[in-house]
């Protein structure tokens, strides 16, 4: 099932909850494409997007010419690739917390 028909199945202050929370524990397109921009041959979006060991990998290969070299080519693909990881990101972020409010809608205190 898809996030628009779960959260079709959400009144007004689970919606606003889910949104917050989103907010809050997501990833922000803007600050991504900030990081790829100026500190992306080193890795600084990829740290960001939570996938440290290829951001070790760019600062390390960013050191030497030859990397350096590398680093850029990498730099380039991963601005088609990091609108991606965002939205995949906060996809999964959304669907942890609408299942969470649902497990906790379900719960009745005292019925077990």
């Amino acid at each position: 099932m898809n996030n628009i028909m779960r959260k079709s199945q959400l009144d007004a202050r689970e919606l606003m909850l889910l949104d917050s929370e989103v907010k809050n524990q997501g990833k922000n397109m803007v600050v991504a494409y900030v990081l790829w921009y100026f500190l992306g041959v080193v890795g600084g979006h990829r740290f960001y997007m939570g996938k440290t060991g290829s951001a070790v990998v760019q600062l390390i290969l960013s050191i030497t010419v030859v990397g350096l070299i590398v680093t850029l080519i990498w730099w380039i693909v991963d601005a088609f690739q990091l609108h991606n990881w965002v939205k995949e990101h906060n996809y999964t972020i959304e669907n942890r917390i609408i299942d969470q409010l649902t497990n906790n809608r379900d719960f009745v205190p005292g019925q077990y």
